[in-house]
């Protein structure tokens, strides 16, 4: 099984820590973008009639803010150019500003059946500084039309002037309005967005501050019923991201659109940041690929350790050497050692105990610098 992300690059306004491929001013592009991505369709399904598909991911920018009969347009090309599973999970991510109930029946036509709403927080002033276009009652009004839907709620830490109660009004609010999946960030600061000024001011929580807010955002969300199955995300039992936990497994996938990553056949490649040269390669009949490697042993054996490790199940033992004919043990002998006292084996699987799995990344990172040896 595989999976098929697509990318919708168009926002109504880049929101102040946004580092991805978006464009707050191009909406009129958004068809003969579509058409190109409809034709991209086309041309990756042909290569990869083999394959079976069991996920559809659309992502952004913001995929509600575009004519909802574009969506639609790509489901139906993705469904006579790719052999999709008759369960397939098919997500739409979208900004509560954006929806509205004529949105939401063509969504339901083209055969979305899951929804990820970017709440982030349900105070607005914090909402207003993240440049967020909705507030809280957006949110509600979103989750209303979707009244016996299957939706995600996001939602993030860190936030300038965030507090615990903040986080706690945030996970309750989501509860309430019937989220069964909610995914807890922690705000990730990059060079050259406008947030990044706040950070250098000093005006945005530490880590150990953060580190400390995810700890209660944890707890209250098992309390009232999700299980943490990756570190940032937790779902009632049942409706967990398949899409996510596909690339989580290492599976294969197929990304497409400006700027959209794959793995498939043993390669990594991703298509073109620059928007204008994505429709002039499709245009062309060209692939836009930016980047194209093979992905060797030695990489695929660190990826899988990492990729396994992030989720509450951790590693299976025994799939780790089905896969690559060699024990964990001899491939990764010294980051074991060094690793011992965070890790546990639970019916053969090796798992980062609970209390370390959100700075899983010191852990991980004796794993790569083996692997680089």
């Amino acid at each position: 099984m595989a999976g098929i992300y697509i990318h919708v690059p168009f926002c109504r306004h880049k929101c102040s820590y946004c580092d991805f491929t978006s464009y707050p001013d191009k909406i009129d592009y958004a068809e003969a973008y579509m058409a190109c991505l409809y034709k991209e369709l086309k041309m990756r399904g042909e290569e990869l009639k083999n394959y079976e598909f069991d996920t559809v991911y659309f992502g952004g920018g913001t995929p509600s803010y575009i004519p909802p009969k574009l969506i639609l347009g790509a489901m139906n090309q993705i469904r006579a150019c790719f052999r999709l599973t008759k369960n397939a999970e098919i997500t739409l991510e979208l900004n509560p500003g954006t929806i509205g109930d004529a949105k939401v029946k063509t969504y339901l036509q083209a055969g979305i059946n899951r929804f990820s709403i970017g709440l982030q927080t349900a105070i607005d002033e914090q909402l207003a500084d993240l440049g967020r276009i909705h507030n809280a009652r957006d949110y509600v009004y979103a989750t209303k039309l979707l009244e016996g839907q299957n939706f995600s709620t996001d939602i993030m830490l860190g936030l300038k002037n965030q507090t615990k109660a903040d986080i706690q009004k945030t996970i309750e609010l989501a509860h309430a309005c019937g989220s069964k999946h909610i995914s807890m960030y922690a705000l990730t600061v990059e060079d050259g967005t406008p947030i990044f000024t706040d950070y250098l001011n000093g005006e945005l929580p530490d880590g150990d501050e953060v580190a400390d807010m995810y700890e209660f955002g944890r707890k209250l969300l098992e309390e009232k019923g999700y299980k943490r199955y990756e570190v940032s995300n937790f779902a009632v039992p049942g409706f967990e991201s398949r899409h996510n936990l596909n690339y989580w497994k290492r599976g294969e996938y197929i990304g497409v659109g400006v700027s959209a990553s794959s793995f498939m056949m043993g390669k990594r490649f991703t298509n073109t940041f620059d928007l204008d040269e994505y429709m002039k390669c499709i245009i062309s009949g060209f692939y836009p690929a930016v980047t194209s490697e093979d992905v060797n042993e030695k990489d695929a054996k660190f990826e899988y350790v990492m990729l396994a490790l992030r989720t509450a199940n951790g590693l299976s033992m025994k799939g780790y050497e089905e896969t690559f004919g060699n024990p964990i043990a001899e491939d990764f002998p010294n980051a074991l050692k060094k690793t011992v006292k965070y890790l546990d084996l639970v019916d053969g699987n090796l798992r980062i105990k609970d209390e370390y799995l959100y700075v899983q990344n010191s852990i991980l990172v004796n794993f790569m610098e083996e692997e680089a040896e």
